[in-house]
């Protein structure tokens, strides 16, 4: 997993809103965000090294949907403390950001695995 998944999830963003021709501002919120979850993932999930992140990403109005799923622990942002920006270590603010970068349109957990759905806004 590690930061090869992040790249790899920030290259396909960058893939993805150039094919589906996102405005300037549109793709690069959306790929910060998929940076932003991806990388809580791999730094929080607590999921066996090798397991597998699926990231999907489909047009939706001016913006993505942008669909996780991993094999971490449970975590459903909706329910997240945002405790600010976390000055000591850096970052902290990625949920803060995604909640306002987007809509969250559902959490679930299903036969260990995680799916977290997110609207960008326009």
């Amino acid at each position: 997993m590690g930061d090869r998944a992040v790249a790899r999830a920030i290259a396909f963003a960058r893939r993805f809103a150039e094919t589906a021709r996102l405005s300037s501002d549109a793709a690069d919120r959306l790929v910060v965000v998929v940076e932003e979850w991806a990388a809580n993932i791999v730094e929080h999930s607590a999921a066996v090294p090798a397991s597998l992140i699926v990231l999907t990403l489909e047009r939706a109005g001016d913006g993505a949907r942008i669909t996780f799923t991993d094999a971490g622990v449970a975590f459903d942002p909706r329910d997240a403390e945002d405790d600010g920006p976390n000055l000591e270590r850096g970052g902290g603010a990625g949920i803060a950001l995604i909640r306002s970068w987007c809509e969250i349109e559902s959490y679930r957990r299903r036969s260990g695995r995680n799916r977290l759905v997110l609207r960008s806004k326009s």
